[in-house]
């Protein structure tokens, strides 16, 4: 019977693995590749130059900004979302969505959510997902909607939210490696780098309640600003 049940939660496991790599893989139709997070002016200021510092504004943007917060929102989504209290739900889906500093990175969030919520609903879908229509007929930030499907289909809240920063982190990586330029080694050193700070901001997201989420990578929201105008872009925001 042990053996039995060791076996039924590996399986548990492998399944909810799959998912989640399925959800955040820059294969989900979702439009991450053409966001850099305010990186792209960055650069053009020349703020980032290099692998260094690259990585020192991944990580502030990771531990400090929209990685932090976006991870908070994710969950308490899926708290509200296994509770079935529609109210917070609908409380943290406006929250989420009013969040973000500059339009790009409202742009970046809510266009990103809407598309999540659309494949997923197609794909996998779950109560939680329908919920939220129910709950909330606002924009949907993307962490509001990957939080649904999550809870939807009995992913741990550690897990999801690992899962989540690291397709956080790996598109910014993605955007530095295409802008600086750098080369790919490069890209993968600052990924393996970078994965302590990922496992550190998941836990503190895990630990603060949602009405305290924070967002202090206050240069990120002034290079989003600057993109907005900037005359030759790659990227969305």
């Amino acid at each position: 019977m042990a053996r039995c049940m060791a076996t039924i939660t590996t399986m548990a496991e492998a399944s909810a693995l799959y998912r989640l790599l399925a959800w955040f893989s820059p294969a989900y139709p979702i439009g991450a590749y053409t966001y850099s997070h305010g990186l792209e002016q960055a650069v053009e200021a020349g703020t980032v130059r290099d692998a260094a510092t690259a990585q020192a504004w991944i990580a502030d943007v990771v531990g400090h900004g929209g990685g932090f917060a976006d991870s908070v929102f994710l969950a308490a989504t899926m708290r509200a979302a296994t509770a079935g209290d529609d109210a917070e739900l609908a409380e943290i889906a406006e929250l989420a969505a009013a969040f973000t500093a500059t339009a790009e990175l409202m742009l970046e969030s809510q266009a990103q959510g809407g598309a999540f919520m659309t494949v997923s609903e197609a794909a996998w879908r779950t109560t939680p997902l329908e919920r939220l229509r129910t709950a909330w007929d606002g924009p949907i930030a993307l962490p509001i909607a990957a939080g649904c499907l999550c809870a939807g289909h009995g992913i741990g809240e550690e897990e999801a939210a690992l899962a989540y920063l690291h397709a956080f982190t790996a598109n910014l990586v993605s955007a530095a490696v295409r802008l600086v330029p750098l080369g790919q080694t490069d890209g993968q050193r600052m990924t393996a780098a970078l994965e302590p700070l990922a496992g550190d901001t998941a836990a503190r997201a895990l630990a603060t309640p949602w009405q305290e989420a924070t967002n202090t990578a206050f240069m990120v929201d002034i290079a989003s600003m600057l993109h907005e105008t900037q005359h030759t872009r790659l990227f969305r925001s």
